[in-house]
Formats: structure tokens, C-alpha cells, sequence
């Protein structure tokens, strides 16, 4: 889970937005803290119906999940994404790159694809190009609201988020447990408490 939310805290899943993009915010309203608290759990209930379903099984089987991305387990350029990435370039003429860099030292561990020509799933690697997750979104993707949900490799879920607007995510673990409500830089938890900052958006 501190994999996925050290995701969440530089790439928003689905917007694809890099710490150093400029988001433009919309006239969309976010009263999370002043909500009572049965406006809240209701708001999280919601969201989380839409995302999972009672019969249906979060993970993949292993071996369908690989069969299904069997074009994307190697990316056979990424000696030129690494490179490209470590750089800063955000855009190609295939697809939109995310870096992810350890802080000390300040070295690449992963980059992201989203390819121009299937934009509602992005692609994560290692820097040798081995691809580590992957990012789904529903069918009303880019328009919101819309939900992604991020598998690893060998098809287990990660989690999931539900996105109301730019400025605003839901997010939830694997189970469909409530981790918190993302309103531009800050997250809150069920109970309107201040619980992480980011310094990205």
C-alpha cells in the first residue's frame, strides 16, 4: 500500500499529470469538511458501489492478465523512454511520459506510458523496461467523473480511485476500504481529518 499511495502522491492515476504539469481547476466546489458526517459515508458508499461489485473477483488470474497485456510486458524502447524520462521530456509523438524518481539519491526507478492511441490505460516500468503495473479506466474516460483502477503484474489489484472532477479523488485499497479523499494537495479521511499533503499539484 505505501507503493500505491508514493504512486498516488506523483501521478494522478487517470489524468496523468507529472509533479511539475499544470493543472487547471475547475468552478467545482469541495465542502468535505464542512459535510455531515452521513453526506460523507453516503458520498463514499457511492463511489465505492460504482467501482466493485459484490460478485465480481478484483484480481486477475495471473496468466490472463499477462495474455491481456502480452504487447506491453517488455517495452522494447525503453533504453529511449529511460533516457527521454531521466531528461524531463513529458510527450512523444506515441505517447505521454511520467517519471518517478528516489529522492536520495535522485535516481529514476520508474516511468510511466500512456500511449496516444489507447489513452485509457497507462503502463509503468521499470527502467530496464519491465512493466510493473497498469492503470485501467472506465469506459467514460477522459470525461469525468470516471474511476482507475491500478493492477501489478501478476493481476492483483492495488487499488482504486473515483474521480469527480480534476480537483477531487476518492480513493480505495483493494477490499473497497476507504483511504481517503484527495481535494487538490490534501488528503482527508472519512472523518474530514487533514491526513496527507502533497507538493505536486
Amino acid at each position: 500500500m505505501k507503493k500505491f499511495l508514493l504512486i498516488l502522491g506523483i501521478l494522478i492515476l487517470g489524468n496523468f499529470v507529472c509533479a511539475e504539469d499544470t493543472v487547471l481547476t475547475g468552478g467545482v466546489t469541495f465542502d468535505w469538511v464542512n459535510m455531515e458526517q452521513v453526506q460523507r459515508d453516503e458520498a463514499i458508499d457511492n463511489y465505492k458501489n460504482i467501482i466493485f461489485t459484490d460478485t465480481e473477483n478484483p484480481d486477475y488470474k495471473k496468466k490472463e492478465f499477462k495474455e491481456k497485456y502480452k504487447e506491453y510486458l517488455k517495452d522494447t524502447e525503453y533504453k529511449t523512454h529511460y533516457r527521454l524520462s531521466n531528461a524531463g521530456v513529458k510527450e512523444t509523438e506515441k505517447a505521454r511520459i511520467c517519471a518517478f524518481f528516489a529522492e536520495k539519491p535522485k535516481v529514476l526507478y520508474m516511468y510511466a506510458l500512456q500511449y496516444k492511441d489507447r489513452p485509457e490505460r497507462v503502463f509503468y516500468y521499470t527502467p530496464f523496461g519491465k512493466l510493473m503495473y497498469v492503470d485501467e479506466m472506465s469506459e467514460n474516460y477522459p470525461n469525468f467523473p470516471y474511476y482507475s483502477k491500478q493492477y501489478r503484474i501478476n493481476g492483483h489489484l492495488v487499488g482504486a480511485i473515483y474521480f469527480t472532477d480534476k480537483d477531487t479523488q476518492y480513493t480505495y485499497e483493494p477490499d473497497g476500504k476507504f483511504k481517503g479523499v484527495w481535494y487538490m494537495d490534501k488528503m482527508f479521511d472519512s472523518k474530514a481529518k487533514l491526513i496527507m499533503t502533497r507538493t505536486n499539484w
